[in-house]
């Protein structure tokens, strides 16, 4: 992790209530699927956690909802040429281990950003099949990002486009012929509650990246701590993102 100061490329809208940042940092720092960063925000004491969409050399995006007054900031105030604090990168991300060659990416929301990363690390040397989930056919972005994958399934809640229901929906009723070896997903608690249910007793290794708020991004805080299915705890900073998806409570 390192403390950098950068300079924003590019910060613009892509969706309904979604947008994209490019910033530039002095050098090519290495990132991993499903890492993220602390963006510092002039005016606000704690920096937001968002998680990191592509890092090309010196260039990396991340990609964030307009949620409250902080990311509204961030949207209105930061333009090309501004510098940004930033913490990066943070957190475990995902990993594939070599013998699993199918891999199943399940996402809602903004949690479709960590899994582009995925998508982006992995296409190459994995049959990636993605299941993008949207509440319309306005909130839907990063397209051209998504369609790296082998196949792609956008789902949205009113039908809009694609599947009609959730991205996890359409991944149960593909999942006997796609037989991924592994399971990526990262959304809303609700979406992932639902697919822990589903994946139960099927035995295909399965890991979520969550969602939650953080205040300092290195664990000392303790703001972002989950309950563990074995009674301890964890730092959804430190210790996560990304966890096996038994292995939390959700």
């Amino acid at each position: 992790m390192r403390e950098i100061t950068a300079t924003v490329l590019e910060n613009k809208n892509i969706a309904e209530g979604i947008c994209s940042l490019t910033f530039a940092t002095d050098e090519a720092i290495p990132v991993r699927a499903g890492q993220f960063a602390m963006i510092g925000i002039d005016g606000f004491p704690l920096r937001r956690p968002l998680a990191v969409c592509k890092a090309e050399g010196e260039r990396v995006t991340v990609c964030y909802r307009q949620a409250g007054e902080g990311t509204r900031r961030l949207a209105s105030r930061y333009s090309r040429g501004e510098r940004l604090s930033v913490l990066l990168p943070l957190g475990n991300g995902f990993y594939v281990a070599e013998k699993e060659k199918r891999v199943a990416v399940v996402g809602g929301g903004v949690g479709i950003f960590p899994l582009i990363s995925a998508i982006r690390e992995y296409a190459e040397t994995k049959e990636i099949y993605a299941y993008m989930g949207f509440r319309g056919k306005a909130a839907i972005c990063m397209r051209y990002e998504m369609q790296r994958a082998k196949e792609l399934v956008i789902a949205t809640d009113d039908g809009s486009e694609g599947y009609r229901g959730t991205s996890v929906q359409a991944f149960m009723e593909d999942i006997g012929r796609v037989k991924p070896d592994v399971v990526l997903s990262c959304g809303p608690l609700p979406m992932l509650r639902a697919l822990k249910s589903a994946m139960a007793g099927r035995g295909i290794p399965a890991y979520v990246s969550l969602e939650e708020r953080m205040g300092c991004g290195v664990g000392a805080c303790l703001v972002c701590v989950c309950e563990l299915t074995n009674g301890e705890h964890a730092r959804v900073c430190k210790d996560g993102p990304v966890f096996e998806i038994g292995e939390v409570k959700l």
